[in-house]
Order: structure tokens, then sequence, then C-alpha cells
């Protein structure tokens, strides 16, 4: 898994790259070059951390493919909850079950809690994992130095009790980006507003690989013209990837703000795209 970190810094660098020389199409040798690797080093970083080539993984960064994707969006919340969570297409929701917890439990803000955290590895940057005896309560990139990120999970529970214990969280490591590609059972402990709890559980519904505007994730929670109360509730995900916040993009096609950096989105779109896409041959 660190050699995976450390391909991410390097794959983040080079969205960045693309992204400041678009209007000039750089080519592959330049794109290499931007983070200080050979063009046949540049393939092998793809093929090791996204299991594509590099031409292939820039084509499912381009815009055109947000697009394209977000046309072939519009019945995916309805398909996927007419087939239920029990279909085995469903590879990612098949394994999380959502615990969410009495209102007057939220409204204690986590007193009498004990939360376990720990920092680590994974195929996006750092992250931390903090967990309930009831399963993972947050997951967030660290961005701005973990010190920040620590602050804003204590926030969320300002009376629990935290403690660090990195061989805890870790076990659910393996279970959120598996060498197999097939996730392990992944209990969540939800804790948020009931109007936060339902955003989030239609989050869960949007498969791997796919995107929806805002307008149709208010539309499946039954508040169509509420775009903006479900882009808040979106934002205020306290579960990053595992409850997919990153698969709602702007009705434009645009990438849209995410917790984690722009560039972060981007990549775990694509890398889930890409992913989805050999999974399919």
């Amino acid at each position: 898994m660190n050699a995976i970190f450390d391909d991410y810094s390097r794959i983040e660098k080079a969205i960045h790259f693309l992204d400041e020389r678009f209007p000039e199409q750089p080519d592959l040798a330049e794109v290499a070059k931007s983070v200080n690797l050979s063009p046949y080093h540049f393939q092998r970083l793809f093929k090791r951390w996204a299991g594509i080539s590099p031409k292939r993984f820039l084509q499912f960064l381009m815009l055109d493919y947000a697009k394209h994707a977000l046309e072939r969006s519009g019945n995916v919340l309805d398909a996927a909850y007419a087939v239920g969570l029990s279909s085995p297409s469903r590879l990612h929701d098949l394994f999380v079950t959502v615990e969410a917890v009495t209102p007057g439990e939220f409204r204690r803000r986590g007193a009498g809690l004990r939360i376990r955290y720990g920092f680590h590895p994974s195929p996006f940057g750092e992250c931390l994992l903090a967990a309930t005896d009831r399963g993972i309560c947050a997951m967030y990139f660290v961005t701005n130095g973990r010190a920040a990120v620590l602050n804003e999970v204590r926030r969320r529970w300002p009376a629990a009790d935290f403690v660090l214990d990195p061989d805890s969280t870790g076990s659910y490591l393996n279970r959120i980006f598996p060498r197999n590609n097939r996730p392990g059972k992944l209990p969540i402990d939800l804790r948020g507003t009931n109007f936060q709890i339902k955003v989030w559980q239609a989050l869960l519904e949007i498969p791997p690989g796919a995107v929806v505007p805002y307008e149709d994730l208010a539309a499946r929670v039954g508040n169509p013209k509420a775009t903006r109360a479900v882009g808040t509730a979106v934002g205020q995900n306290p579960i990053a990837f595992i409850i997919p916040c990153h698969r709602v993009i702007r009705k434009v096609g645009a990438i849209g703000n995410y917790h984690g950096g722009v560039e972060r989105k981007r990549a775990i779109l694509a890398w889930e795209a890409a992913r989805t896409h050999v999974a399919k041959r």
C-alpha cells in the first residue's frame, strides 16, 4: 500500500499539470517529464496504480468523459434502486452495512462514545480513519496536515473520547481498498440529521464508474427543488470514498468541489471508471 501511496502523489501532480496546460494538450512525454519520470516509468506507474495505460486513464479524466457519463446517468439511481442491494452487480454497496444512530444519540455529540482513529496510506494519499464499536464513523483524506483533519473529526463529536489506535482502524483498510478488487464487509456508523442520512444513503446507490448530477440526487431523496440543501449534505459527508460523494458532479459535466481537493476527486472518478472498464472486459 505504501508504494501505491507514493504513486498517488505523482498522479495528483500529473493531473494538476494537465489542468494547467489543458489548452496546449500536452503529450504523454511532457506529462511524464512534469513528474520527473521517463515515459516508460510513467507507463508503469499508471499500470500499477490504475490498472490501465496512462493514455486510457487520461481519457477518463477529460471533461467529455464526464459529460458522456452524465448522459448515461439519467436512470442510474432508479436502476440501482430497482435491482436492490442484493444484486451481484452492486460490487460496492453490497458490502456496506449502515447503522444510523437515533436522534437522541446524535444530539449528545458523542458523549459517552469512544472513537478510535488512525492515519493510513491509501491509493489517494494519506487518510484518517475513525471508528466506534458500531463501525467506521469518519474517513477523511489528509490535505492540510494531520492536526487539521483530526480537529475536523473532533468538531463533529466534541464530547467523545478519542483514542489513537491505528492497529484497530487499519483492519478496515484492506476491506476498503482490497487487492482483489472485492471489498470486505464494511459496517459504518452514520451520525447526522435525518435529512443528511437520507442523502448519504442515496449516495450509496450510485455504483462505481457512474456519476449523477445534484438534481437527480435531490429527486431521489424526494426533494427535487432542494438541490442546494442536498449539495450541502453531500459536502458534509463524514465518510469519504465509502459513501461516494465524489460521484456527484455538476449538471454541465464540471467536477465541482470536493473536501479532499478537486484533483483527488478527478483521480478517484477516473480510477473507478478505469477499474469498472477493466472489470467489464
